[in-house]
């Protein structure tokens, strides 16, 4: 689809406007990794602490900044000095931005291909086809959480994300190896993605391993030994070639103490704005109100519910405190009935991006210590369903909406204020229309398009949080008093609409579930 490119080019022109914008700690997490790979023999690069920003993503990606590093010595080579800490050259700040955008051509190139398989198939009774292609090329392309994280915060998400979607277009193609590939690829340059991997297992062993019968049961005698053997193997292959050498060299313990240290708290310092944002602030208010009776406090009440604003373990003043544990056992509930609406009753792709985008929520709403950066794994598989029936087409408007305006905190400099609000306005504006438009939907009073007067009532209700937040808590002098009050506002109230929306999403997908069961019975019948 050539329309693809062009607003691959569009976006493109935007992202090199923002080239001198601010810059977040992890760009110099980034050049730091760089400067580690490109000085360093790999048997140290696991070890070396010099900086506080040590290399804690898979191997993949340890060769992946390492390839980068070939290049950026063309630019300004004192970057690759391993003693140069906070090093921010004109050429070094023009080499990353640049190495993000060049590399977001992975994610054009996967977006293009899943609009070329979507355009190809026939859609829901309830959802014309119409510039669909279009369509979802400006909601994936221009995804304001990928060019707020990417290109202003920085890091490399489009182009992680681009892997992601090429597993998903092999998945569409029917080219299950390739997709096992990609994903396995995937998991070696990030593993956040170990969230997703459940959604993959089951569809590979359900589509791949077996055979369906002409109902869409499971034909259990057509079990493929040799399939499973086939898949194993390019785990093996995948894991093995970034793993490989520090097996080798006796190093996978300390690998692995990098990838997962568990000593982080609950939270991050700013709460993502899931069930456990939700949990904190009942906390905190409980600990409010015993200080009131007498029974807890001003100590208890000055420290409940990780309000200090650092990344550290706490505990719960009033309610029970969260160990690890239970955030798994949660997890593991969560994502349970999409795995097992996606094995009995959600057939072919499509199901399949449902159980992915159950397993990506369902580990946001209940993780340990979630970076509010990671509801953009949830927003960007909704955004494959927005035109799959209005239901998803509400859905993705609520999420992407209320997750987007949760990454606002993270840009807190005032020259991109205007920046960040006038993108999330055109990005949510455009989905509203478009999506309004490619439903045919008709004004309904005061509500906004495909929502109902609540579901619009809070929507705009970010209208006043974003005014307060960025302009009058300022004013009214409560910065240094209480400077933590506006993120935990935006939190805890972007924490209602992301539950809320997760209902939502597990009643239609498991409600697809109960209708496919009864067509079921009924051709029993």
């Amino acid at each position: 689809m050539e329309n693809c490119w062009s607003v691959f080019g569009l976006f493109t022109a935007i992202k090199l406007l923002l080239i001198p914008s601010y810059r977040s700690t992890d760009f110099e997490v980034h050049r730091n990794w760089l400067a580690v790979t490109n000085s360093l023999p790999l048997e140290k690069w696991y070890f070396e602490k010099t900086s506080e920003w040590t290399l804690d993503y898979p191997p993949m990606f340890a060769w992946f900044e390492f390839f980068l590093s070939q290049f950026a010595r063309f630019f300004d080579p004192n970057m690759l000095v391993l003693r140069n800490l906070k090093y921010a050259s004109f050429n070094t700040i023009l080499f990353q931005r640049l190495s993000v955008i060049v590399t977001d051509l992975v994610y054009v190139f996967a977006v293009k291909g899943f609009c070329d398989c979507y355009s190809g198939k026939k859609t829901d009774k309830d959802s014309p086809s119409n510039g669909s292609s279009l369509i979802l090329a400006i909601l994936l392309l221009g995804n304001f959480g990928l060019i707020l994280v990417d290109h202003i915060h920085f890091q490399y998400n489009g182009f992680l994300f681009g892997v992601m979607l090429l597993s998903i277009v092999r998945i569409y193609q029917g080219r299950h190896m390739e997709a096992a590939l990609w994903f396995t690829t995937l998991l070696n340059l990030k593993h956040i993605y170990l969230y997703i991997a459940p959604a993959y297992f089951v569809y590979l062993l359900r589509h791949y391993c077996f055979n369906s019968k002409k109902d869409g049961g499971v034909a259990w005698k057509s079990f493929s030994l040799q399939r499973v053997i086939h898949l194993g193997f390019i785990v093996v292959m995948v894991f093995g070639v970034s793993f490989g050498p520090f097996i080798a060299a006796g190093q996978i313990g300390q690998v692995l103490s990098r990838l997962f240290p568990f000593k982080r708290g609950l939270c991050h310092a700013y709460w993502a704005p899931n069930v456990w944002a939700l949990y904190n602030m009942a906390d905190k208010t409980l600990a409010i109100i015993g200080a009131k009776m007498g029974k807890i406090s001003k100590d208890e009440l000055q420290g409940a519910s990780m309000t200090g604003g650092l990344v550290q373990e706490y505990s719960h003043t009033v309610l029970p405190s969260i160990p690890p544990v239970v955030t798994l056992i949660c997890t593991v509930v969560a994502i349970l009935p999409g795995l097992v609406h996606q094995w009995m009753y959600l057939k072919g792709p499509r199901g399949f991006v449902k159980c992915l985008t159950l397993c990506a929520l369902g580990a946001y709403l209940f993780g340990w210590h979630v970076h509010e950066k990671a509801i953009i794994i949830v927003i960007i598989p909704l955004s494959l369903l927005a035109l799959d029936g209005e239901k998803y087409g509400r859905i993705f408007l609520l999420m992407s909406t209320v997750g987007h305006f949760s990454l606002l905190p993270l840009i807190f400099t005032k020259a991109e204020t205007p920046i960040k609000i006038c993108m999330l306005v055109a990005y949510q504006g455009f989905a509203f229309i478009s999506l309004n438009k490619y439903y045919n939907r008709k004004s309904q009073g005061f509500s906004l398009p495909l929502l109902n007067k609540l579901e619009s009532l809070y929507t705009l209700g970010l209208v006043p949080l974003l005014l307060y937040t960025e302009c009058v808590h300022r004013l009214i002098g409560l910065q240094q008093r209480l400077p933590f009050l506006p993120l935990m506002m935006t939190s805890v109230y972007c924490a209602i609409g992301v539950v809320y929306t997760s209902g939502l999403l597990y009643k239609t997908v498991l409600m697809e579930g109960r209708l496919v069961k009864g067509q079921k019975d009924l051709k029993q019948q």
